[in-house]
C-alpha cells in the first residue's frame, strides 16, 4: 500500500451480540480502558444467543443482536437466569464486555462449556456489579460462553443490551449463501451501455482559473446506526459490530443495489448519489460518537487521469481490516490526527490515539483501491477485485482499469482525553470502510469527464 501523500491534497485527510479541517499531513494509506490484545478479535460477532427466558411479546435472544432496546434478551422475575452464545468452534477467551440496562444483575458469573451442556466451567464470579459496562478481563475456553445472571437488581429481573465475547480461536459465520457471496461478476451489457453513456458525453471545459487536481465530492452527514453490513454480511441483520452509516438512508443488511436506487433519501448531497457508506462506530467510554461530517472525495492519484472511468452501477468495496488489532503510537502509519488550530497535544494513555487541541478534532481519512479488474463488482474479501496502483502510477496487469479513487474524511466533534477511545471493531488499527455505489450514471459521469479526466477540482455540485 503506498504511503505517499495525496497528490493535490493539502489537508490529510468489541462478537457482538446484544441484547439492549484543516491540518497538514505528509504521509497516508498505510485500547483505551478495554485494554484490548493485539491478537483477540470479537469472537461472538454475528452469532445468536440463546437464554432461559424470553420478554417483550417471546423475542427470543437470537432476535437480540442489533444493539436495539426493543429487542434486547431480559431475564424474567426469577433467579438465576441465563444467556449464552455460541462461537462456533472452542476458542481462548480473554475478555468479556456486558453493556446492562437500567435492571442489571448485581450478581452474576461467567462460564464456558465445550458443548453447551453440563459441566460448565465458572471464569469470572463478579459480586455487587455496577451495571453500565461491565468490562471483564477472563481467562478461559470453550465454545459456548454463558453470562449466568444469579441475583436480579429489582423486581424486574435483570436486562442485556449488548453481550460480547472477546478472544482467539472459534470461527465466524459465514455470509449467507442466497446472497451472491464470492466474485460477483458485472453485468457485461449493462456496464457496456453505461460505458457509451460516459464516452458521449461532451466535457465541459475548465475555466482558465481552474485548480489543476482531479476532484469531486460528496458531502456527508451521519445518518444512522445498525449491526449491519450488507456487503460482508449480507442478508443477516444484526450479524456485524456497530456501524455509523451516511448516505442512503435505507441501508441496512438487505440493501442491494436496486434498493438504492430506489430509496434514494440520503444524508449525502449531492442528490445523484445514492451510494451507501459506513464506518465502525467510535465509542469514548461506553458511548458513541458520531461523525459530525464526513466528505467522500473522488479523484485521482494517477499522473494520467485521463483514462478513467466512472464506476458501474452496484460496485462495492472495502478499505481497511477489521481484524487488525495492533498499536498505533505517535508515528505509526495509518493514525487519527487531529484537525485544527493546535492539532495535537498529547497521547491517550495507551498511546494509541491523539489528544487534541480544544480548537482542534479528531479526524481520519481512509483512503480506497483505485485500479479495477473490470470484471467483478465484488470479491469474496471484498478487495481482491481492486488493487492501489503499483506498477509506475498505472493501472496494469490484472487491474487495468482506472476508477476513481474514493476516499472517507471523517470529522468527529471530539479533541480526546487521556482514556482515549475504541472503536466497535476494537482498537485504532482496525479501522475501515465501506462503499456500496448506485450514483445516477449522468451525475457521476459528467464528474468524472469533467472534473477527473480533465483534472479539475468541482465541488459537491459538480462544478468549477
Amino acid at each position: 500500500m503506498s504511503t505517499s501523500a495525496l497528490t493535490g491534497r493539502n489537508r490529510p485527510r468489541t462478537l457482538v451480540v446484544g441484547v439492549a479541517v484543516t491540518a497538514l499531513i505528509g504521509a497516508l494509506l498505510t485500547s483505551q480502558a478495554l485494554s484490548a490484545s493485539a491478537a483477540e478479535t470479537p469472537l461472538s460477532q454475528g452469532r445468536p444467543a440463546t437464554a432461559s427466558s424470553t420478554e417483550n411479546g417471546g423475542t427470543p435472544a437470537s432476535a437480540a443482536v442489533d444493539g436495539n432496546l426493543g429487542t434486547r434478551w431480559a431475564s424474567a422475575f426469577s433467579d438465576p437466569q441465563w444467556l449464552q452464545v455460541d462461537l462456533g468452534a472452542t476458542a481462548a477467551i480473554n475478555r468479556v464486555v456486558i453493556t446492562w440496562e437500567t435492571a442489571y444483575a448485581p450478581d452474576f458469573t461467567i462460564q464456558t462449556s465445550a458443548n453447551g451442556t453440563a459441566p460448565w466451567t465458572t471464569i469470572n464470579t463478579t459480586v455487587n456489579g455496577t451495571g453500565g459496562v461491565q468490562t471483564l478481563n477472563v481467562t478461559g475456553s470453550g465454545r459456548y460462553v454463558r453470562l449466568n445472571t444469579t441475583r436480579r437488581a429489582t423486581q424486574y429481573g435483570a436486562s442485556v443490551w449488548e453481550f460480547q465475547v472477546f478472544g482467539t480461536g472459534g470461527a465466524q459465520p459465514s455470509p449467507s449463501p442466497s446472497n451472491g457471496a464470492g466474485w460477483i461478476k458485472m453485468d457485461q451489457t449493462a456496464w457496456a451501455a453505461q460505458l457509451a453513456e460516459f464516452n458521449a458525453m461532451v466535457m465541459n471545459p475548465a475555466p482558465p482559473n481552474a485548480v489543476r487536481v482531479s476532484e469531486f465530492n460528496a458531502s456527508c452527514v451521519y445518518s444512522h446506526s445498525f449491526k449491519d453490513d450488507p456487503i460482508v454480511f449480507p442478508g443477516l441483520p444484526g450479524a456485524s459490530h456497530m456501524h455509523s452509516f451516511f448516505g442512503n438512508r435505507s441501508t441496512n443488511a438487505n440493501t442491494t443495489t436496486a434498493s438504492l436506487r430506489a430509496n434514494t433519501a440520503a444524508s449525502c448531497g449531492p442528490v445523484g448519489d445514492p451510494s451507501a457508506y459506513w464506518i465502525p462506530t467510535l465509542y469514548q467510554n461506553g458511548v458513541a460518537i458520531e461523525p459530525r461530517g464526513v466528505t467522500v472525495y473522488y479523484s485521482s492519484r494517477l499522473p494520467d487521469p485521463t483514462k478513467t472511468v466512472p464506476f458501474p452501477q452496484g460496485f462495492r468495496m472495502i478499505a481497511g481490516d477489521a481484524k487488525r488489532q495492533v498499536p498505533t503510537p505517535a508515528g505509526a502509519p495509518g493514525q487519527f490526527w487531529c484537525a485544527g488550530i493546535g492539532g495535537e497535544i498529547g497521547r491517550s494513555a495507551d498511546g494509541n490515539w491523539p489528544v487534541c487541541a480544544q480548537t482542534a478534532n479528531l479526524t481520519y481519512q481512509l483512503v480506497f483501491q483505485d485500479c479495477w479488474d473490470g470484471i467483478h463488482l465484488d470479491s469474496p474479501d471484498h478487495k481482491s477485485h481492486v488493487s492501489y496502483n503499483t506498477v509506475n502510477g498505472k493501472c496494469a496487469g490484472d487491474y487495468p482499469v482506472a476508477i476513481p479513487n474514493v476516499s472517507f474524511v471523517i470529522d468527529y466533534p471530539t479533541h480526546g482525553s487521556a482514556a482515549g477511545y475504541t472503536l466497535s471493531s476494537g482498537m485504532a488499527s482496525s479501522i475501515h470502510g465501506d462503499s456500496f455505489l448506485a450514483w445516477d450514471n449522468a451525475a457521476m459521469g459528467h464528474r468524472v469527464k469533467d472534473c477527473i479526466v480533465q483534472k479539475a477540482k468541482c465541488n459537491t455540485a459538480g462544478t468549477f
